[in-house]
């Protein structure tokens, strides 16, 4: 059995969709829309992006497995990239002032070119990585780039749903690992049996 399989069975009985989805969309053969490349870049971006160690060590497990290096560094990368520009861009946004919005970032992002990768694949692994951190002008831009790219709709609502998934399997994991874990000076497991 898999890291990730194992990961997945583990999840709680309040979890059984997310379970369920990840199988559907991780699984072997699952989501025709997408190579093998971009969905596993997509679920590693996404994974990065979520910030659970244990789903993202089950995830990257699985892509090493499955595709090649250079894709699995290219989303390590857009996962990267999309930390910072992420912040930047939603916090622009979120100020709703035009004279900040019109100033240059100011920000390296030398990556988003050279990345040893399609660039259509490369708009994708940055997509799941802006849908999970939330950022409406970046994930509007992947999309647009991927389109540009020829990348076909259903492909990137793929994505989209496997960047939603993984990051709802990381909420659930954060949660049940906190459920089991004691408050400070309280020696009862805080799980409901």
């Amino acid at each position: 059995m898999s890291l990730l399989e194992t990961l997945r069975q583990e999840l709680p009985d309040y979890g059984k969709d997310i379970k369920l989805n990840l199988g559907s969309l991780l699984g072997a053969g699952a989501v025709p829309e997408l190579t093998a490349a971009q969905r596993w870049g997509s679920a590693v971006a996404a994974a990065i992006a979520a910030r659970q160690p244990r789903l993202l060590a089950a995830i990257a497990a699985e892509a090493a497995g499955t595709t090649d290096a250079a894709t699995i560094e290219a989303a390590r990368t857009a996962a990267a990239l999309m930390a910072m520009t992420n912040v930047y861009y939603r916090a622009v946004h979120m100020a709703g002032d035009a004279e900040l919005a019109r100033l240059p970032a100011g920000l390296r992002m030398n990556a988003l070119t050279r990345h040893g990768i399609a660039q259509a694949d490369f708009e994708l692994f940055g997509l799941a990585a802006s849908a999970v951190k939330g950022c409406e002008g970046c994930t509007r831009a992947h999309v647009d780039g991927a389109r540009k790219h020829g990348v076909p709709l259903p492909a990137i609502q793929a994505v989209l749903r496997i960047a939603a998934v993984v990051h709802a399997a990381a909420t659930v994991l954060d949660a049940a690992t906190a459920a089991d874990t004691p408050a400070e000076g309280d020696a009862r497991p805080l799980a409901v049996a």
